[in-house]
């Protein structure tokens, strides 16, 4: 047994010293033995250590390689690097590959600290200058100044302006009237930034809010005989609304007109008061072009009537809910619009039905475009030309190298940015590569916004019965710079997977989300 273990402990034959009696050996083992354990339990690492290092100094190695090899000298060394974690480097962000390193760190928390660029100028300090008369509004989520004789201005309204100064368009009217209206027309004339009634535009300017309007005013008895009235003026209209308004008449529609054309009522009233008396208003606009909706529509729905529409192409974008309103499209349109309206007098249930959006509240689609007009338009351009100039900015290197995402354990953590419409301040949400579907978005932007409890930027403006409780509700989330109208009406991810390549193609993507 002695013989086994001098055996098991001899030294290998080259390094047996002959000078030392193998009695000796034996009795210094014990402190040996303990010794070299420790350098052995040591080894793996300081091999590691040296691994990495020699990879390092040899760099640039494909990085893929260099996990693989570090990875195949741990698996022979105790898997030392077990605990190990896998993060995202600007280095890598360049190269797009995945690096190892000794960090616990989440990666939430690591693209919070590396995505964090601080832009050059900060609107509260610096505000946005406009060239033009003074504005007033409530509050801003940037600095926004209106005025004359400002050194150098942002923007300006109308041309020419100085070199450098954004230029804008702003009006209200119809584009039948005033050409440059059209945003095409607008852009060959040289406008940078197009305000005007169309979604499309760059800031819309329309004729809906709910602190100018009191959408949901309560319904009030209709005493009067005429089931409809007209507050028609301009009777050299480019429509056919003159010839609608005959041709109703002539089919038997009883209507009171109020305006310059037709008149058989004294004019001199109030109108939304006057309104309220009437089962039908005829909301009859001087020129059909989309998103042209006026004050005649609105004054509609706030006296309880059912407004009958000749104008924007578009007009159920702009209904509380599908049977509120009646469209005359075309001038054949004509006599099955009487029928309906004399069916709707005659039928007091389906009457009610149309106006049940009064005590159920519209629809969520109607909130969301009315809540846009709760940041009044000269904000939202102060905002537009803020956001266009952090674009801007974004394009240097500080911003084009940050990592946007992180990998560990094969998964991929994204950094995307989200604001509420109407807000400039953007958010950190996080979307895990193998959960990157249009579902997980809406409940990483619900969740991080109720986390922060978040108040609705419409929740002052709305009549308190249509405000809703603390739970907040997604509507619409498109990425930043997408119209009004593509965002409300147009806009849609084709899918999950067209969600996952927009993400993957645009770094720290930034979205902007509607609550209703």
């Amino acid at each position: 047994m002695a013989a086994a273990n001098h055996r098991q402990f001899q030294k290998p034959e080259e390094l047996v010293d002959p000078e030392i009696p193998s009695t000796s050996y034996s009795s210094s083992s014990s402190s040996s033995n303990s010794s070299r354990k420790k350098w052995s339990n040591l080894l793996p690492i300081l091999v590691g250590l040296v691994v990495i290092g020699e990879i390092a100094f040899l760099c640039r190695l494909d990085m893929v390689k260099k996990a693989d090899l570090v990875n195949s000298w741990a698996d022979s060394f105790y898997h030392f690097t077990e605990k190990a974690s896998v993060s995202w480097t600007a280095d890598d962000a360049r190269s797009g590959q995945d690096v190892i390193t000794g960090s616990e760190e989440s990666c939430e928390a690591w693209l919070e600290r590396e995505d964090s660029v601080p832009y050059s100028r900060d609107f509260m300090r610096e505000p946005i200058l406009v060239h033009g008369n003074d504005e007033e509004w409530k509050t801003c989520a940037v600095g926004c100044k209106f005025r004359y004789g400002v050194d150098k201005p942002d923007a300006g309204f109308g041309m020419p302006q100085k070199p450098g100064v954004a230029t804008v368009h702003r009006s209200m009217e119809a584009a039948s009237y005033y050409s440059e209206n059209n945003i095409a027309t607008a852009r060959r004339k040289g406008y940078d930034i197009v305000m005007t009634t169309s979604l499309s535009s760059d800031v819309p300017v329309g004729y809906f809010s709910w602190a100018e309007y009191d959408l949901m005013a309560p319904v009030e008895p209709k005493t009067e005989a005429a089931i409809a009235a007209a507050f028609i003026s301009n009777c050299g209209a480019r429509n056919f609304r003159l010839q609608a308004l005959v041709g109703l008449e002539n089919a038997g529609v009883k209507i009171d007109s109020y305006g310059g054309c037709h008149r058989n009522r004294d004019g001199n009233v109030n109108k939304v008061e006057t309104l309220k008396r009437y089962k039908f208003s005829l909301a009859f606009e001087n020129s059909n072009e989309e998103d042209y909706v006026t004050e005649k529509f609105f004054q509609s729905l706030v006296a309880g009537t059912i407004p009958v529409v000749i104008g924007a192409p578009n007009i159920q974008d702009f209904a509380p809910s599908p049977t509120s309103i009646l469209h005359i499209k075309q001038v054949t349109d004509v006599d099955f619009i009487a029928k309906k309206m004399k069916f709707l007098a005659e039928n007091q249930s389906a009457f009610n039905e149309s106006l049940r959006w009064k005590f159920d509240g519209p629809s969520d689609s109607f909130k969301a475009l009315v809540d846009m007009a709760a940041v009044h338009s000269s904000c939202r351009l102060c905002i537009h030309l803020a956001t266009k100039i952090h674009e801007k900015e974004e394009q240097i290197p500080e911003f084009k190298n940050r990592p946007c995402k992180c990998t560990r354990s094969s998964k991929t953590t994204y950094h995307i940015y989200v604001r509420e419409r109407g807000r400039f301040h953007m958010e950190s949400v996080f979307l895990r590569s193998d959960n990157l579907t249009l579902n997980a978005l809406s409940d990483a932007v619900l969740s991080k916004f109720t986390s922060l409890k978040h108040v609705p930027i419409w929740k002052p403006e709305r009549p308190a019965s249509i405000r809703g409780g603390k739970d907040l509700k997604v509507h619409r989330i498109y990425p930043v710079g997408k119209t009004q109208r593509q965002a409300l009406y147009t806009f849609r991810f084709n899918g999950d997977s067209e969600l996952r390549r927009h993400i993957e193609t645009h770094p720290c993507a930034k979205f902007e989300a509607v609550f209703v």
